[in-house]
């Protein structure tokens, strides 16, 4: 696999009008992405590098103009095309860039741009582009996971409020976000998708508390969340009262669509195949052979995206591309994974408590594992691959 220059330098050859734009981006990515930065890229297991790398890469990005490149510019977007998105994300990569504490970004600030009120506009899109605040998603719960319309969580209005009582589980980044978007029931109506309401609900408010669980890798990423009657004032319900189903199903096409990223899925690989390289004649000739089909499987996942990015949504009979992006980039990803699994060997026993103990080799298969037992769960959140399948399976019926 080429170097990152070398890639870099393959594509101005063949994007010629591209040459001037990732001109651009070299050159700021060049100074604003430090050292620490890029160890902080390097070393990212799960969904998000360190927080503190996210939040101080966040804000260089605002400051330059670049944090959230597929919004309308109106709402502070770059108005960059498609496949300047695209090659952006991808420079990202290539050059270890953190990776971003974003369901703001890529969720909820896109779909209050399509269905939030002014007020709700004003308050929370410029807060979501400075990163002074962080959001997670109130969806999953014990007893209601891929299947959103099993929600139990409650919430009753009572004048100017509604007050939740119930539990979230699995809620990436509770305990780092200030606030959180989630579907409650507020009616129960003959269908289960009926009787759903969206709220925007503060991470401070009385009767919310936090408990973390702690992952297979052995860090904090998840957490359950309980409401113990948390108030939640009405007007921060996005949509209408019990209609919380369609705009959940919206957002979920926003997250899915973006959920895992051929650029995302492009760092692991080229790890790989630096581990591959670093190995010389002592790994089998299998895998070799295995990550040049995986190269050829996200050069083809990387077309895809492209395809699917113009318009940011589904147009008129493209309601799959979402799920489609979702089931190809989560399953591709576990691929990556568990190649890189299989060419540390014996170092990947070690766990990440070992880290720093031991010497390079256990450091890097130490993460290693820990990024496998990570990205088993790519399949399951935002929608297990089952769910997208049916999803695509749907539409085509329909069609």
């Amino acid at each position: 696999m080429a170097s990152p220059a070398a890639a870099s330098a393959a594509m101005s050859a063949a994007g010629g009008p591209d040459e001037a734009f990732l001109a651009e981006v070299r050159a700021f990515l060049d100074v604003a992405l430090t050292p620490d930065l890029r160890l902080a890229g390097r070393r990212t297991l799960g969904v998000h590098s360190e927080i503190g790398a996210c939040r101080l890469w966040h804000r260089r990005l605002f400051e330059r103009g670049w944090i959230a490149p597929a919004w309308p510019t109106a709402w502070g977007g770059t108005g960059w095309s498609a496949r300047q998105r695209f090659l952006f994300d991808r420079e990202c990569a290539l050059n270890d860039a953190p990776v971003l504490f974003a369901g703001g970004l890529r969720s909820l600030g896109p779909l209050l741009i399509e269905a939030g009120t002014p007020l709700q506009q004003q308050r929370y899109l410029p807060a979501i582009l400075s990163g002074e605040d962080l959001w997670c998603q109130g969806f999953s719960e014990p007893g209601a996971g891929s299947d959103l319309a099993a929600i139990a969580t409650r919430a009753e209005r009572r004048g100017e409020h509604y007050v939740v009582n119930g539990s979230k589980i699995w809620t990436t980044g509770a305990h780092l976000s200030n606030r959180m978007f989630a579907i409650v029931r507020t009616a129960d109506g003959e269908k289960r998708q009926q009787g759903l309401t969206f709220l925007l609900i503060d991470m401070d408010s009385p009767g919310l508390t936090v408990v973390p669980i702690i992952g297979l890798d052995g860090e904090h990423e998840f957490n359950q969340v309980f409401f113990d009657e948390v108030r939640v004032p009405v007007a921060s319900r996005v949509g209408d009262e019990n209609d919380g189903w369609s705009i959940a199903k919206r957002l979920m096409q926003l997250a899915r669509s973006n959920n895992t990223p051929a650029a995302l899925v492009r760092r692991v690989l080229r790890r790989t195949a630096e581990a591959i390289a670093a190995a010389g004649d002592e790994l089998e000739p299998e895998l070799r052979a295995r990550l040049a089909g995986l190269e050829i499987e996200l050069m083809a996942f990387e077309q895809l995206e492209l395809a699917a990015l113009p318009t940011g949504r589904p147009r008129a009979g493209e309601q799959t591309a979402p799920s489609m992006l979702k089931l190809v980039g989560s399953e591709l990803h576990q691929k990556v994974a568990e190649l890189a699994l299989e060419v540390a060997g014996p170092q990947a026993i070690a766990p990440l408590s070992a880290i720093g103990l031991a010497g390079e080799a256990i450091d890097d298969g130490a993460r290693v594992v820990a990024k496998h037992f990570v990205v088993r769960a790519a399949t399951v959140y935002s929608g297990s691959s089952e769910t997208q399948r049916n999803v695509i399976a749907r539409s085509l019926l329909a069609g």
